[in-house]
């Protein structure tokens, strides 16, 4: 098939639908000139609606429908909850539910390739030493498929730096020790000197897992890069650019237009943000963590981050996890390694051990949580500060909050109303 490596972006403010339309009519035409008869849509789960990419990914699919004989889904979950059909109708709107496929991080891999020991202490500087198995979702290496289509959004993650790109088949159709190591591998390098940037050492191990075991397979990455604003209504963001191709050169470009647009530089330092997390998104302070991710660069030293989550009602996203966070809890990056030496649950679980490390403050700021589904006892349990749910939200109108400065009485917050958009830095 002949390689396929497009892009579109705006020069002014966002994409026209006509844009987005004219550019997934040429990207569909080269799939048929390519003579693709099965093809597989590997887009971004419920938790990245926001991303527009569901609606990219119904375009797509209905493009294609009547000249592919076969189309399936299979949304990049990675440790997530699976997507529920509600959740599906709601992200990828008339596509059939029956062509959706699951992908299950601890039972639906098969091993594909191993990363040496030498590489993991190459990309952890001597602080991992152990070989780890790469395991992807047994659909990715199938053969049934003429061509695989991975759409995902471009933006600073915690994990990895820049998020997408081979981080949306490696760890979204991942398997659990590929999970562990490299969320581990993130948490030894540190947030603070990864947000935002590309080639991190997770970043290396991803690009590694590329050129050795997925450069064979018929992938295509579509990436966009969005506005860092949601719609107050539909939750989505506006896209910006269309970055899509089989390579590295697609991705870095991508990476320059999000970086641009999705690093948003605070002049001022907040000294108490207050961040809003909707509530049929964010159901775990495993996904919600990322008001505390995203935010952690900008807060000041002393201040205090406040998180309105209406739809938690559990911290880790499957029960093994979950229970692992109430276990040791948030309780920053010396105890838990101290953990980690004791304890053959969190080793067995190093995702877990480095959720923990990025959801703590390291005591610089106060986090604080309004969650009506979780008790007192269980928010303190895991070291975060409690807040009446009833009281925050009536302190905080959030009907009258504008996404930055605002005044409160006679208290200056800085208000988010989706931290999954960016990453707020303070500029020194």
């Amino acid at each position: 098939m002949q390689e396929i490596k497009s892009e579109v972006i705006s020069k002014k403010e966002y994409l026209s639908d006509s844009a987005i339309n004219n550019y997934l009519n040429e990207l569909s035409n080269e799939v048929i000139e390519g003579d693709v008869k099965s093809l597989l849509l590997v887009p971004p789960d419920y938790t990245r609606k926001s991303s527009s990419l569901g609606l990219i990914t119904e375009k797509l699919y209905f493009k294609l429908k009547d000249r592919v004989e076969n189309i399936d889904i299979l949304p990049a979950s990675g440790t997530h909850d699976p997507m529920s059909k509600q959740a599906i109708k709601s992200m990828f709107g008339k596509i059939p539910p029956e062509d959706f496929l699951e992908h299950n991080w601890r039972h639906d891999t098969i091993k594909v390739g191993e990363i040496p020991s030498r590489k993991m202490k190459e990309f952890s500087q001597d602080q991992l030493n152990d070989a780890v198995p790469l395991e992807i979702n047994k659909n990715i290496f199938s053969e049934k498929y003429d061509l695989i289509i991975s759409l995902g959004q471009v933006i600073p993650h915690e994990v990895v730096g820049m998020a997408n790109y081979t981080k949306n088949i490696v760890v979204g159709c991942g398997g659990s020790q590929i999970i562990n190591k490299s969320h581990f591998l993130g948490a030894l390098a540190g947030m603070e000197n990864i947000m935002g940037k590309d080639h991190s050492p997770v970043r290396k191990l991803y690009d590694y897992c590329q050129k050795e075991f997925l450069d064979q397979l018929p992938i295509l990455y579509l990436m966009s890069v969005n506005s860092s604003i949601s719609d107050k209504k539909t939750g989505l963001t506006k896209i910006k650019g269309i970055f899509t191709g089989s390579d590295r050169d697609s991705f870095e470009k991508a990476v320059a237009a999000s970086q641009k647009e999705n690093i948003i530089n605070i002049r001022k330092q907040p000294k108490k943000i207050v961040v809003f997390l909707k509530e049929d998104k964010f159901k775990s302070t495993w996904i919600g963590a990322k008001a505390i991710y995203r935010t952690r660069m900008a807060v000041a030293d002393g201040g205090e981050l406040v998180i309105i989550a209406p739809g938690i009602h559990k911290f880790g996203e499957d029960r093994e996890i979950d229970q692992l966070i109430r276990k040791y809890g948030y309780v920053g990056t010396e105890r838990v390694l101290n953990y980690l030496k004791e304890n053959n649950d969190l080793k067995n679980n190093l995702s877990a051990a480095a959720h923990l490390i990025h959801g703590s403050s390291e005591g610089r700021f106060k986090i604080s949580l309004a969650a009506p589904k979780l008790s007192r006892d269980e928010i303190e349990k895991v070291n975060f500060n409690y807040l009446d749910y009833d009281k925050t939200i009536n302190k905080y109108n959030l009907e009258q909050l504008k996404n930055g400065f605002n005044q409160i009485n006679s208290e200056e917050i800085f208000y988010i109303d989706n931290p999954a958009t960016g990453l707020w830095v303070f500029e020194k």
